[in-house]
């Protein structure tokens, strides 16, 4: 017998892999799944959470190693995963959920074409989160009306561009027109939430459960105060006293701008492979997707760590980012103009 299972084990090494079934492809390998973003972050908390769960739903029960790549905004990690990295299967990653946009409205440094990644779902569709731009307790301001024109203040945080902090906190400048300037450059939530309470900057756009989740401590107690809220057509439950974007939008093009943009929140934690992974493959990383998000045991350990999971499958994705190339052309090319924005 044991030279039996010798010879079964070389047999199947000897097997080509493209002729290989997804188990004999998944038995016995890694799976890198790659986190665009630097620990700590939501990206960093979500990608962790599917790494410990998602191959116990792949047929062969490959280990999958979470490997952090932050830069540019999710945009560098994107061309890599769609025209460097191995197309088999092997490779997976997190997606900078905004990133998408940057080449449905055409920006020449994304060398991708979203619809064709292999896209396994999202864990939330912002069912039940939102975006919400938090300041300092100890500023001054208690509500987004201190920050018309002529009041206080606001000194916002952001990534880099196609980064989601980064795209809103310029639509708080220059669409809500509030009195507010961008700092740009942090790699993360992480490190903006440190240079909050170093005073260097007085607040960040990020979201509703993965401050929770992140920064359980200031949340709890009261260190940060939401001011508006955006990724929403209403006010979330919990936070009826805040305003959405949409309601502040001070005209019609500005609302859809604001839309526009909210459209990445629908796919809020997307995972992806890159494009041409083998059909039967595909396949079983989509149903394994499937299968992770509504077992038990990972909607418990979500809950624990405060990830919002309103999941939608690889396909709606792709229906998203469709919809999102069919907005008029007009807001399409002034959303342009903010993310051009280098200043």
């Amino acid at each position: 017998m044991r030279y039996l299972a010798i010879f079964a084990g070389l047999l199947a090494v000897a097997v080509p892999a493209a002729a290989q079934t997804p188990e004999q492809f998944y038995a016995n390998r890694s799976v890198t799944l790659v986190v665009p973003t630097a620990p700590g972050g939501i990206n960093d908390i979500s990608g962790r959470l599917v790494a410990r769960h998602l191959a116990k739903h792949i047929p062969g029960k490959p280990n999958i190693v979470v490997q952090n790549q932050p830069g540019a905004g999710g945009l560098a990690n994107a061309n890599l995963i769609y025209n460097s990295m191995e197309k088999d299967g092997s490779v997976l990653s997190m997606m900078e959920r905004a990133v998408p946009l940057l080449a449905i409205t055409g920006d020449p440094n994304a060398k991708f074409d979203p619809t064709r990644f292999t896209w396994l779902g999202s864990l939330s569709s912002y069912g039940n989160d939102a975006y919400v731009l938090l300041i300092n307790s100890m500023h001054k301001a208690r509500n987004v009306g201190d920050f018309r024109p002529g009041g206080m203040q606001l000194s916002l945080g952001g990534n880099r561009s196609g980064s989601t902090n980064l795209t809103f906190a310029l639509i708080v400048r220059d669409v809500l027109r509030l009195n507010a300037k961008v700092i740009r450059g942090y790699e993360g939530a992480a490190p903006m939430f440190l240079a909050q309470q170093r005073g260097e900057i007085d607040g960040q756009v990020i979201g509703y459960y993965s401050v929770r989740a992140g920064q359980p401590t200031l949340w709890k107690e009261g260190k940060l105060i939401p001011v508006i809220q955006f990724g929403r057509a209403t006010r979330h439950k919990e936070l009826p006293d805040v305003p959405t974007g949409r309601e502040l939008a001070p005209d019609e093009e500005a609302r859809q701008l604001i839309e526009l943009a909210e459209l990445p929140f629908e796919m809020a934690l997307p995972t992806a492979a890159p494009p041409g992974v083998p059909a039967d493959r595909a396949a079983v990383l989509r149903a394994a997707y499937r299968a992770m998000v509504e077992s038990a045991g990972f909607l418990e350990e979500a809950a624990k760590i405060n990830i919002e999971i309103s999941p939608i499958d690889g396909e709606a994705i792709v229906g998203l980012l469709k919809r999102a190339a069919a907005t008029p052309k007009s807001v399409i090319e002034r959303y342009k103009l903010l993310e051009a924005d280098k200043g």
